[in-house]
Parts: C-alpha cells; sequence; structure tokens
C-alpha cells in the first residue's frame, strides 16, 4: 500500500471509531481509532523516505519503534504525537484482549488524538499537492 492508501484507510478508521463510539461499541472504537493511528504512522515512515523494512513496519512494536526513532526523536513530529500512539496502542490492546472495560471518555481521548495525528501527519509530513 501507498502512502496515499494509507492515509484514506487512516481516514476510515476514524471515521468508523466515531460512529462505533455513538452506537455504544467503545472497544470497537478503541481498535479503529488505534488502527488510523497506526496506518498513518506507516505512511509517514514511507513518506520520511525512512529506512524501515517492510516487515518492521508490519508489526505493532516495530512501527511504534521506528515511528519513534525516525520522526519523534528527529524532532520531525512532536513527542506528544508519539506518546499518543504508544498510549493508544496500550488502549487498543485492554480493549480486544483483557476483557476489563475500557470507559467511553478514554475512548473518546483515543478518537481525538486519531484525528489530531492523521491531521499532523498529512499536515507535517505528507508532500505538498500540486
Amino acid at each position: 500500500m501507498n502512502p496515499k492508501e494509507l492515509m484514506d484507510k487512516a481516514s476510515r478508521a476514524v471515521a468508523s471509531a466515531k460512529l462505533l463510539l455513538e452506537a455504544g461499541d467503545v472497544d470497537g472504537a478503541c481498535n479503529r481509532a488505534y488502527y488510523a493511528m497506526f496506518d498513518a504512522a506507516r505512511a509517514a515512515l514511507l513518506w520520511a523516505g525512512s529506512d524501515v523494512s517492510p516487515t518492521v513496519a508490519k508489526t505493532h512494536s516495530g512501527l511504534i519503534s521506528a515511528f519513534s526513532l525516525h520522526l519523534v526523536k528527529t524532532g520531525r513530529l512532536p513527542i506528544e504525537i508519539g506518546k499518543a500512539l504508544n498510549r493508544a496502542a496500550e488502549i487498543r490492546m485492554i480493549a480486544d484482549y483483557t476483557g476489563d472495560e475500557v470507559p467511553a471518555d478514554k475512548a473518546q481521548w483515543v478518537i481525538d488524538q486519531a484525528v489530531l495525528f492523521v491531521d499532523v501527519v498529512q499536515r507535517e509530513i505528507a508532500p505538498p499537492k500540486g
């Protein structure tokens, strides 16, 4: 998948997350919001020309580490974005695997962070249109 396709997928995932939360599916909302960030992070690494193995960028921990190393620690993106990606991954793990309840306000936070994350990647890393 190319970066534009990944960003389109990320935008659809954010929209899905909002709908799921409105429908009362907190776990599903957390999942889709995290995957919006995951896909946007993959797109950012590709756009930035980061030397990251495709197999590394497909794993959650590999992608998060590569994103931090190549885009956050270099100052191309704010540290808050990297922290939000890490926290969203933790919340998604709780929602998807532990059976513990994720409060609706925490799901809303993940969605808000996903919206911000996708916007920042689009604004700061995507090549200019035209």
